[in-house]
């Protein structure tokens, strides 16, 4: 038989989380950054083993009370029935205990990889739906995250790492060529933890101009500007921070070493008359005018945009914890973007360090999609989802750095208080819909 209790040992919790290869947002960190929820930690044991942990948020909401979240579902077995029903029917209490109105989880198992059904998925959700979850199909309400993420396997079939060149050699030809001769365009690659944003406050600057640059999700720097630092701090034995810059010195370094190679080539064709050596250096001596014209064509852009000798160009914010490196943030500026493929060198760096520090997958993060129809079949499983059309470029960069579009199960809703959820699901966001309506058509008339 397994007992469930709140548990009050927040390390126990935690190390049971790393242990069993959970989520950082599922450990009791988590709400250290949401601090606007009030966290429950609960715990499962059988004959005095650890069977399961879960974090719960509770938020209030307005009209509809106070509505209990589980970030990537409980952590266990999920093919132990016994765990599963005896879980949902003690928090099934826990819901009446604190008059909360529903219960929202998104267990974090995988529905379809790359379009295909997982067997485990289905299963799930199965069990779910006898247990008496209800499966939300309206995405744009979903409390956290989108459903679909991209994620690179860093393991083998037999469980030994992938090397970086074979991790390589899962990306696509234009990635190769472009992480190949970064370094060569003038790229560094800095990986800066917690300690360094205390003693730099650059650090911080320069990711925020990346961030500013990339897209309208800096909205969380410019709200909060303190939200990366406090994320750095939160985590900070799990999280880097990685900056790339574009350094002039180390470009002309390479520059002046291809125009020495040129001069020298050009002397050895004056004194050989062998087709093989002459064709082989006029195709080498082709291959460095090309790239010195990408060298000048670099060079008038780092003057039109910065006067410094090194700047940032490109960055990211990777957390690490439990078997998976999550990409929570990452882009790069406009200026220098074309010229030196900042964006593959700076993810290729994050995935391969992710192999350093021995994680199994590296995520490259959730995708916004299209709100998915009620399937007609009688398993009423979450529909297959595809990315917003418009996030079609984004979503072909994570795919050609070799990673795998994972559907994980949806949000699945445990209801307490079924008319304060009618309200929470259907009232308030129709109310939302009519609001926006108006708020357009009073700035038509102004």
């Amino acid at each position: 038989m397994v007992e469930f209790r709140e548990e009050t040992d927040l390390k126990n919790f935690d190390e049971f989380v790393g242990r069993k290869k959970g989520s950082f947002i599922q450990c009791s960190r988590w709400p250290k950054i949401k601090t606007y929820w009030k966290p429950y930690f609960f715990a499962g044991f059988r004959n005095g083993e650890q069977v399961l942990s879960c974090l719960v948020l509770e938020r209030s909401l307005s009209v509809c009370g106070k509505i209990w979240y589980v970030p990537d579902g409980p952590l266990t077995d999920y093919s132990d029935p016994e765990i599963l029903s005896g879980f949902t029917s003690f928090i099934k209490d826990e819901l009446k205990k604190h008059s909360i109105t529903a219960l929202l989880t998104d267990p974090h198992v995988a529905l379809r990889i790359d379009h295909e059904l997982c067997d485990d998925g289905v299963m799930l959700h199965e069990e779910l739906i006898k247990l008496g979850y209800i499966l939300n199909f309206d995405v744009a309400r979903y409390i956290y995250k989108s459903p679909i993420q991209y994620m690179i396997s860093l393991k083998k079939e037999d469980g030994t790492p992938y090397t970086e060149k074979e991790l390589l050699k899962n990306c696509e030809k234009g990635v190769r060529y472009s992480v190949r001769i970064g370094e060569s365009r003038g790229l560094v690659c800095k990986n800066y933890t917690y300690k360094d944003l205390e003693s730099d406050p650059k650090i911080l600057d320069d990711f925020s101009t990346v961030m500013r640059a990339t897209s309208d999700r800096d909205d969380f720097i410019e709200k909060k500007p303190e939200y990366v630092k406090n994320l750095m701090k939160v985590f900070e034995d799990s999280m880097t921070l990685s900056l790339v810059y574009y350094d002039r010195n180390f470009d002309k370094q390479f520059e002046d070493e291809r125009q020495k190679t040129l001069s020298e080539n050009l002397k050895k064709l004056e004194n050989t008359d062998k087709t093989s050596v002459i064709n082989r250096l006029t195709n080498e001596n082709e291959t460095i005018k090309q790239q010195s014209e990408n060298y000048q064509k670099r060079v008038k852009i780092a003057d039109d945009y910065s006067s410094e000798e090194v700047f940032v160009v490109a960055g990211g914010l990777t957390v690490r914890f439990g078997g998976v490196a999550s990409c929570l943030f990452g882009g790069s500026i406009d200026a220098l973007r074309n010229e030196t493929r900042s964006s593959h060198f700076v993810n290729y760096r994050r995935i391969c360090d992710s192999i350093e520090q021995g994680c199994d997958f590296h995520d490259l993060g959730y995708v916004l999609v299209d709100n998915p129809s009620i399937p007609s079949d009688k398993t009423q499983i979450m529909g297959e989802l595809t990315p917003f059309k418009n996030f079609e470029g984004i979503n072909s960069f994570k795919a050609s750095l070799g990673a795998k579009l994972y559907q994980f199960e949806g949000e699945y809703v445990l209801v307490n208080n079924k008319l304060r959820y009618f309200i929470y699901s259907k009232l308030v966001p129709l109310v939302k819909k009519v609001k926006i309506k108006i708020m357009r058509f009073i700035r038509k008339v102004k």
